[in-house]
């Protein structure tokens, strides 16, 4: 199957690059020029703008940073619906339900088929190949689409409702966002008590207090002070705000993600929106006057 890819970024580039390492044949694009010429190094063919990949392949992803960008390699006037060959869209972006609905509604007027998938588990499960892939839309073009993507990782279909993926997405997203800040707040209280956050993370990990913060993102890159997970604040803002505009608008309850959201918003504006998102413990350091390093109380 003839595949194209636009968007080869910390998530796309590795992405891309497993679908050639099993076999696939790529036309890529990508704004980045040299992220471009590290997958044509691997065997890709290059394309000038989105609508050349749609005019090479039958079949074109897309890992993307925002609804807007997103909205403009779908729909734009350079786009993939101006493409001659493509057959259908996968989206592994998260860009909320309305902007995946709205994608579809286009394309279908063209005849071309949209699924919503975006992926969870970072730039280390994109490079594993471990990603959880959360897909919605037309089931047979799943059918057709389903091995590529075992290649990215494991797929779930969760229906033919356009969008309903990215209200997966976006749900877990705020957990991920919830538990990273909290367990950022507690571990500072701890240090702040004079516990050794190194320990702290081996207790909360042997008993109930684990989350994928304290298995995962303190032990890699907040403990040893790198901070370089590979999730950009920014995109972590967006995604709370997506929730939180579609949780609104459904008309249910948002008390827990709006503080979340407030402390995120809050992160951004102190760290930087390209800062690490793993620096949410920053201002919580910073209020508390300590620094979480091991060894340090």
């Amino acid at each position: 199957m003839q595949i194209g890819f636009v968007g080869l970024g910390n998530m796309g580039g590795p992405m891309a690059r497993r679908l050639i390492e099993a076999g696939h044949d790529l036309v890529v694009f990508d704004t980045h020029r040299p992220a471009v010429e590290r997958l044509v190094a691997l065997g890709a063919q290059a394309a000038s703008a989105p609508r050349e990949v749609a005019d090479r392949a039958d079949t074109v992803l897309a890992s993307l940073p925002t609804p807007a960008v997103s909205l403009e390699v779908a729909i734009g006037d350079s786009g993939v619906i101006a493409g001659a060959r493509v057959a259908r869209y996968v989206d592994l972006s998260t860009i909320g339900a309305t902007t995946a609905v709205q994608i579809h509604d286009r394309l279908a007027q063209r005849n071309i088929a949209a699924l919503d998938s975006p992926v969870s588990g970072g730039v280390r499960g994109a490079e594993r190949g471990a990603l959880a892939v959360m897909v919605s839309g037309p089931h047979a073009e799943f059918d057709i689409v389903e091995p590529a993507l075992e290649t990215l990782g494991r797929p779930f279909y969760v229906g033919d409702k356009p969008g309903s993926a990215q209200t997966m997405k976006l749900a877990n997203n705020i957990l991920a966002a919830n538990v990273l800040a909290a367990t950022a707040e507690v571990v500072v209280m701890g240090v702040k008590a004079g516990l050794d956050p190194a320990v702290m993370i081996d207790v909360l990990n042997a008993g109930s207090g684990a989350t994928s913060a304290s298995r995962d993102k303190f032990p890699r890159a907040i403990l040893p002070r790198t901070f370089d997970y590979g999730f950009a604040t920014g995109l972590m803002v967006k995604d709370v705000r997506l929730y939180l505009e579609q949780a609104r608008a459904l008309g249910v309850p948002v008390e827990i993600a709006d503080t979340v959201g407030r402390i995120w918003e809050a992160a951004a504006q102190e760290q930087g929106p390209d800062a690490d998102f793993t620096t949410v413990i920053k201002p919580f350091e910073k209020a508390a006057g300590v620094v979480v390093r091991p060894g340090a109380t």
